[in-house]
């Protein structure tokens, strides 16, 4: 929705937005350089962030609006009160401050199971009524909290862990650029390719071995998409979350479609 308002910006001639004072960004992963975009074009000084899911009530973590900028935009700010909140490894055990993990927390907020779905239940909220995301977070020494990824969402890439909010991060700042989405799609010899679904500013173009050019020697060389989708927009739900899954199936299967490069 922010997107589309800094896109509708540039069509007017004049548009007075010092009246703006707050807002929340939620519902999915917003790059520094989008959050700042925000705050100086559309003068919302006082931005939130928040973090949760449907199962946890639905907000657990959220950003005040005199948050320092820095950690405005870096992260979904610090866990409410009356709520825990843990990040863990693989093996469960809760991983030091600064160290990536999945993100649990536990309190009020927890829903107390799926409808007619035990089985479901088991898997997402444990014995001790901690509820497993399935989010990739880093938790700092102040509480802030920085959900770096899906777990479901990482590309295992010849054995390299490629997180795609990183990849979005740094393509959302070219100027040809509206909004990116990264997904690991099917590939015989490495495991996983990355893919970029793009949307492009008005009046701009860009193609894809300029967009390869712009990365080169910026980002890792296995970070720069194999596979480029240029759209106009992004499968998403009624609340506009982008729907990955559906991004990667039908990729999937253009790629088996046309034995080539997309």
């Amino acid at each position: 929705m922010f997107i589309a308002m800094l896109d509708d910006l540039k069509k007017m001639d004049s548009v007075d937005t010092s009246n703006l004072r707050t807002g929340i960004v939620a519902g999915s992963l917003c790059p520094k350089p989008l959050a700042e975009r925000i705050i100086d074009e559309l003068s919302l000084s006082g931005i939130t962030n928040c973090y949760g899911q449907t199962e946890t009530g639905p907000v657990s973590f959220q950003s005040f609006t005199d948050t320092p900028l820095e950690n405005k935009v870096t992260s979904v700010g610090q866990v409410h009160p009356n709520v825990e909140a843990k990040v863990i490894d693989r093996d469960g055990n809760i991983v030091p401050r600064g160290v990536q993990g999945e993100l649990c927390v536990r309190g009020y907020l927890v829903m107390s199971r799926y409808w007619n779905d035990a089985e479901k239940t088991e898997e997402t909220i444990d014995e001790e009524k901690w509820c497993h995301s399935g989010d990739l977070a880093i938790i700092d020494e102040s509480g802030y909290c920085k959900i770096t990824g899906r777990t479901k969402d990482m590309i295992i890439r010849g054995g390299e862990n490629i997180y795609p909010i990183e990849i979005e991060e740094f393509f959302i700042k070219n100027e040809a650029i509206n909004d990116i989405q990264i997904i690991g799609v099917d590939d015989a010899k490495m495991g996983q390719e990355v893919c970029a679904w793009i949307t492009l500013n008005r009046g701009h173009s860009i193609s894809i071995d300029e967009l390869r050019d712009y990365a080169l020697g910026q980002i890792a060389h296995y970070k720069i998409p194999k596979y480029v989708r240029f759209v106009e927009s992004f499968p998403s739900t009624v609340t506009g979350k982008i729907k990955k899954v559906v991004m990667r199936e039908e990729t999937n299967q253009m790629i088996k479609d046309e034995h080539k490069d997309i």
